[in-house]
């Protein structure tokens, strides 16, 4: 927030000349302070910085200067410093100059809720609505933060003030059904949603929190009316999360409508790929794995393969989980959540020294996040590295100081080295940070390790309680009790892991925490019947696998244009291969040869400027919707192309069918273009 009201307040304030009518004020014009605010609008924060410092220098008590300086250290979360600014900016500024007091309350006010001082922030926005008591951001900005305090009734003045101020705002509405929405009044909530949907149709939002609402009163077809209509606006984030949640309550309703959704955006792949989330929200997989697959048919994306991943791995099948984090990689390998992913997976599959590897290339991208740090001194500390994995939970403990796992994890390496009172230090801290069990608790070995069994099994109990589905759990209580020497109770724990889905072999053979466990051969027998069960579950899986395939597909040159065979809707036609065109276009002439001859129908036409004269002519921009495009044995279903006027226009490949199609080599010798690409087995 800090920043876009940083970037507005710029906007507003990019010239230093007066713009009120009020001809008293007089604003200064000196070079640096000029300067400075230029540098500032043309985002050079760090020379506009310069200049205004200069100006401090030689003006020490130009409040003009000390505000911009002000909103530099905010936008930089350097509040200390703005702070200072801003308060001396209030006190050199002319007070007649209502237009930059406003601005210097409404910063100090924002700078004041970035160190998370409310009140003191209400009493600037006050104060800055007393110099401009017109403007609708303050009123929001401070209604905000009375919602936040739940102080319901002083928001509402403020959105009802903003409605006053412009009729035609859907924010104090929205703000007003938000309000009532926490009041759990509902059906109020929904009048107002109902009004800010017929002021804006298109703000995608307003249908979120109707959906909300309408959740809240387990109207659940009403709201999944309201989420669809939010995607198709604009792919609203909330939307999106409010549609995993009416999975859980109406998931056949959702998956109906989902699936006609498809149908209706056949070209579009966000459709499968939110039917795909509802799947694997819902624990679904296989078929989640299906609608990711035909998502990324559609339009090759790192996502989707990144989701198949995902979905692999909560099945068990680390093999398959990495061959698609390598595809989402190949496309973006700069992505910092594929880099941790595959790290992941290299270590479920044993292979901990290429797991090192990859998340060193993590670090790398991402110096300044705990969590890479502890994952790789994880992986060191589950292969005997105490000294590598002491630094590298003491470098995740150093910028994420409340972070239990890497006290744990550092108290066990000085344990295992025999440096006691270091890891009884670490063990306390635990028990100190992890007060509430959960399932990312540990503090029950914390418990273990300092002598105290009974509260360490207390707190487990409590852990499954809070999630008796979660298979972590149970695999956590087994290793809490083998380390306790309670191996009959581990091996209960471990096989009840088992039974609701806990697959990671591997770790478990690495893990220092049942080696106690591993004497026993009712432990060897566990192990090797759900090894057994889990090679049947990935084999029964391997269907929805992605394998890479390579295409030869002949061209012939004319006048250095490439030319290639193709069918199109089955008829057969030749393209140029345009790697600079942005899709398929195709003349005039040939889209109504298509439609006259039954290659085309009225279906296969899209788009609200669309259309067909009486004539039977296709207009230019016409968008067409191509069932099949077919050539060198590869086939492409339901692709965008544009009909352009240009008669004698040759059938032109670009890039909506070349970014589905992968890796693509033209060799010029051989007259072939050589397309590696991925599909489903």
């Amino acid at each position: 927030m800090i920043k876009q009201i940083f970037i507005t307040l710029a906007l507003a304030f990019c010239t230093m000349q007066p713009i009120f009518a009020n001809e008293d004020i007089q604003r200064p014009e000196s070079y640096n302070l000029l300067r400075g605010v230029e540098a500032i609008n043309n985002d050079q924060l760090e020379e506009g910085l310069d200049f205004l410092n200069k100006e401090i220098e030689e003006n020490p008590k130009n409040g003009y200067a000390f505000v911009w300086i002000a909103s530099i250290r905010a936008y930089n979360s350097d509040y200390g410093k703005a702070l200072t600014a801003v308060n001396l900016s209030i006190k050199h500024l002319p007070k007649k100059d209502k237009e930059y007091m406003a601005f210097a309350y409404s910063l100090r006010a924002e700078i004041y809720k970035g160190l998370c001082e409310k009140d003191k922030a209400i009493a600037d926005y006050t104060e800055a609505l007393k110099y401009s008591p017109e403007d609708e951001d303050l009123y929001e900005n401070r209604a905000q933060i009375y919602y936040e305090q739940e102080k319901y009734d002083l928001a509402d003045d403020d959105y009802n003030k903003i409605i006053s101020l412009n009729e035609g705002s859907i924010y104090g509405h929205l703000g007003l059904g938000r309000n009532d929405y926490a009041r759990k009044e509902y059906e109020n909530a929904i009048a107002h949603y109902d009004y800010a949907t017929k002021l804006a149709s298109d703000y995608s939002l307003a249908y979120s929190f109707r959906a909300e609402s309408y959740m809240a009163l387990h109207r659940y077809n009403e709201a999944i009316s309201d989420i669809i209509t939010a995607l198709e606006i604009d792919y609203d984030e909330k939307a999106y999360n409010l549609l995993l949640n009416v999975a859980d309550s109406a998931f056949i309703e959702l998956e109906s409508r989902m699936k006609i959704q498809c149908s209706k955006h056949k070209t579009d792949n966000f459709w499968p790929l939110f039917l795909g989330s509802i799947y694997e929200h819902t624990e679904h997989y296989n078929a989640a794995i299906e609608q990711y697959k035909n998502s990324f048919d559609l339009e090759r994306t790192p996502g989707a393969p990144y989701r198949i991943a995902c979905c692999y791995r909560k099945l068990g099948d680390y093999e398959s989980a990495l061959k698609n984090i390598n595809i989402s990689i190949e496309i973006d390998s700069i992505n910092s959540s594929y880099m941790l992913e595959r790290a992941d997976l290299l270590y479920e599959l044993g292979k901990t020294k290429d797991a090192i590897s990859q998340i060193d290339k993590y670090i790398d991208a991402n110096s300044e996040f705990y969590y890479g740090y502890y994952r790789r001194g994880f992986y060191k500390d589950n292969s005997a590295d105490y000294d590598g994995a002491i630094n590298d939970y003491s470098m995740s403990i150093a910028l994420e100081p409340t972070y239990a796992y890497a006290y744990l994890g550092r108290a066990d390496m000085y344990r295992d080295k025999g440096e006691k009172e270091l890891s009884v230090a670490d063990y306390k801290k635990v028990i100190e940070i992890d007060t509430i069990p959960g399932n990312s608790s540990c503090a029950q070995y914390a418990y273990m390790e300092l002598g105290d069994n009974e509260k360490a099994i207390d707190f487990m109990n409590r852990i499954i309680d809070a999630d008796s589905t979660d298979a972590g759990n149970y695999y956590d209580a087994a290793c809490l009790y083998a380390r306790m020497g309670q191996l009959d109770t581990s091996l209960e724990m471990l096989k009840k892991s088992f039974e609701l889905g806990y697959r990671r072999f591997n770790h478990i053979e690495n893990d220092e925490d049942l080696n106690a466990l591993r004497t026993l051969p009712e432990y060897n027998e566990l192990i090797n019947t759900y090894k057994e069960r889990h090679s049947s579950e990935v084999e029964s899986s391997a269907e929805n696998e992605f394998i890479e395939q390579v295409a030869e597909v002949p061209f012939t040159k004319e006048y250095d244009i490439c030319k290639v065979k193709c069918t199109i809707n089955n008829l057969p036609l030749h393209f140029v291969f345009d790697t600079g065109a942005s899709d398929i276009s195709i003349s005039n002439v040939e889209a109504a040869f298509m439609l006259k001859n039954g290659y085309l129908s009225q279906h296969d036409f899209q788009g609200k400027q669309n259309y067909i004269t009486a004539n039977g002519d296709i207009s230019e921009g016409t968008i067409i919707n191509l069932r099949t495009v077919e050539f060198g044995g590869l086939k492409l279903t339901n692709i965008k192309a544009s009909v352009v006027k240009n008669q004698k226009a040759p059938l032109l490949l670009g890039q909506s069918v070349l970014k589905k199609l992968g890796k693509i080599e033209i060799d010029n010798n051989l007259k072939i273009l050589r397309i590696t690409h991925t599909e489903a087995k």
